[in-house]
């Protein structure tokens, strides 16, 4: 398995703990939640089942019933049983008979948003057995969802039953540079790192996304295949995402739309001006929501308050589909070799690499020598001057981040100069720091020495040390 170690120690822990345990994974869609179970508790897995999105309680009801005949290998299927409380009984029973071994079982639930349907009251059942049975029986439950958002309001913060009984989580999150590389490199294992940050830039760290790559193939034919032939797997997945995630998706997918019209991010008024979305717990819900599931991320810009707070766009697929998918024609065999060349191509990829260098700031703070240290990312706007990433330090120094994505080194001009002192002259006066600034450079290879660069870039970072970081 590539990557992953911080769960699957989290799920070796869970076997060896002498009581029963309940395990609610939270993540996005396509992230490999299910992958992730299934695979660490194979030898374990005692009962799995999986909601259908949109399904009525019957119809998941009938479901139960075939895959509790497929584990218990019985000759006659299992009466359908009419509710979940019958349900859970029959799993009781099935549970009991098994043969006692030294391991724990395993129990799985996966998308437990879609088995939970209307009035299905299959959570209050659930709760009723974990607590009247299954928690004292020293197995391992595992609840699942895509939305993270509904799990972790409907699950782990329970009003009810289950409130306080979930015993462990995991919130899966994308692979990282490091982990995209070793996972690419067991289907195409001859792509270089710039080659596999061009995928990160369109596909993000989803697995799903990844495995869809070919061996021989370029990123640019990569991303040809299948984001612009006519069959391409990704053409449509953007409907197809936030339509599994939200019972009506239009409003999220509003405010997504709105987020990529503006790459410094959007305040809350402004959101509520482009969506037409009112202010109030509907909004709040729908920006809980698509943070929860790592599609947006907050910024709290430096020296202000919190109602200044930033929202900024942060899927990497969501960037590019709308930018270079929506609205365009399949078929077209050199389309992104086409628009490569062009200016929303290189201010997009200006965009996309910021995003990748934010997330992976921790690496960041590696190749400054500084990880051991308190520090704070956040970002810059004023008069004159944005700073989209600067790393405030417990040493009384400031690190403000110029991100340049190149494919090759990069050559300072006088121009290029002047605009770094301004940014930097300019920041000390408005946010009236008293500490040190540093500019540090972060670049797909690097910085030739010239006169303009040798006093004025104090540290240099490249994409290598950005794919040094293992975990998030």
């Amino acid at each position: 398995m590539i990557g992953r170690q911080k769960e699957c120690r989290i799920l070796d822990e869970l076997l060896k703990s002498p009581e029963s345990e309940l395990l609610a994974v939270i993540g996005r869609r396509r992230i490999g939640k299910t992958y992730l179970i299934r695979e660490h508790y194979k030898q374990q897995l005692a009962f799995d089942f999986t909601g259908t999105q949109h399904a009525k309680a019957d119809n998941q009801l009938k479901k139960f019933a075939t895959k509790l005949q497929q584990y218990g290998k019985y000759t006659m299927p299992p009466t359908v049983p009419p509710n979940w409380a019958q349900a859970f009984e029959q799993l009781t029973v099935y549970l009991s008979g098994l043969r006692k071994r030294k391991e724990k079982r395993v129990v799985f639930f996966d998308e437990l948003p879609w088995i939970d349907s209307h009035r299905s009251g299959f959570l209050n059942e659930l709760s009723y057995w974990w607590n009247d049975w299954a928690s004292q029986q020293s197995i391992i439950v595992v609840i699942c969802g895509s939305a993270a958002s509904w799990m972790i309001q409907k699950v782990i913060n329970h009003k009810g039953g289950l409130h306080n009984r979930v015993t462990a989580k995991i919130h899966l999150q994308p692979f990282t540079l490091s982990e995209t590389r070793k996972y690419v490199h067991t289907i195409n294992p001859k792509l270089n790192n710039y080659s596999i940050l061009q995928l990160y830039m369109v596909f993000g760290g989803i697995p799903f996304y990844l495995r869809s790559l070919k061996k021989g193939d370029s990123a640019t034919q990569s991303i040809q295949r299948l984001c612009f032939d006519k069959d391409g797997m990704m053409r449509t997945e953007f409907e197809n995402l936030y339509a599994a995630l939200y019972d009506k998706p239009e409003r999220h997918i509003s405010v997504i739309k709105a987020l990529a019209t503006k790459w410094k991010g959007l305040t809350r008024k402004e959101l509520i001006k482009l969506t037409g979305i009112a202010d109030g717990g509907g909004l709040t819900k729908i920006l809980t929501e698509l943070e929860s599931a790592s599609f947006i991320m907050t910024v709290q810009p430096f020296g202000k308050k919190k109602k200044n707070m930033l929202y900024r766009l942060i899927d990497e697929y969501s960037l590019f589909y709308l930018n270079f998918i929506e609205h365009k024609r399949a078929g077209n065999q050199n389309i992104w070799l086409q628009t490569s060349q062009n200016q929303v191509y290189k201010s997009w990829r200006g965009y996309a690499f910021e995003n990748i260098c934010i997330k992976h700031a921790y690496a960041i703070t590696q190749a400054l020598g500084i990880s051991g240290m308190h520090t704070s990312v956040s970002g810059f706007i004023s008069k004159g001057v944005q700073v989209d990433m600067l790393i405030d330090r417990a040493d009384d120094v400031i690190n403000l981040c110029e991100m340049k994505f190149y494919n090759d080194d990069i050559l300072l001009t006088k121009e290029d100069a002047a605009t770094l002192r301004r940014r930097r002259t300019l920041f000390i006066e408005q946010s009236k720091t008293k500490k040190t600034v540093f500019i540090n450079l972060i670049t797909s290879f690097g910085l030739r020495s010239n006169q303009y660069s040798e006093d004025l870039v104090d540290q240099i970072v490249t994409i290598e040390d950005l794919f040094l970081l293992k975990n998030f």
